[in-house]
């Protein structure tokens, strides 16, 4: 690669990735979704009933900007607040009737954002295209690991995410 091509590649990689999470948030709007509640939406649908510090945990955010989350889409009408029956001091959070119905808009919306992201792409070109991201994303992951603390990961982790 000449010089003057490098960055190129990381380049298009957070223009594509920029351009994928624009287009599946509008996606995601169209049916009362902001970004970021969808992954919410989906971990419940998952394993419903977890706490807020386990949501966090589970999606790599901080649990002060997953609680604001939750009380969003509670107040929406997606999720059940709860207090747990063994620890006062914790909440259960659930899947409404309305966010269960909810969770096959999130995932259409997601296969239609894919679906268009990779037009044009053959069967062999998408898998090959799906191992050079795990690759990618097994080298940061192992460099943020090395060269940072568990809190600067979060952080920036968060920072990518607002993108």
């Amino acid at each position: 690669m000449a010089k003057s091509e490098k960055g190129t590649v990381l380049t298009r990689l957070q223009s594509s990735a920029r351009l994928s999470r624009t287009a599946l948030a509008s996606r995601l709007l169209a049916h009362g979704f902001y970004a970021g509640q969808d992954q919410i939406m989906l971990a419940l649908a998952q394993d419903d009933g977890q706490t807020p510090s386990q949501l966090a945990a589970r999606l790599g955010v901080r649990p002060p900007t997953i609680t604001k989350t939750i009380n969003r889409l509670a107040g929406q009408g997606f999720l059940l607040k709860a207090q747990s029956t063994e620890d006062a001091r914790q909440a259960h959070v659930s899947l409404t009737e309305t966010g269960r119905d909810a969770i096959k808009a999130i995932e259409k919306s997601i296969r239609k954002t894919e679906k268009l992201a990779l037009k044009g792409l053959d069967k062999k070109d998408q898998k090959t295209l799906f191992k050079l991201l795990s690759k990618i994303e097994g080298n940061l992951t192992g460099a943020l690991v090395a060269d940072t603390d568990a809190d600067d990961v979060v952080e920036l982790e968060e920072a990518v995410a607002a993108e």
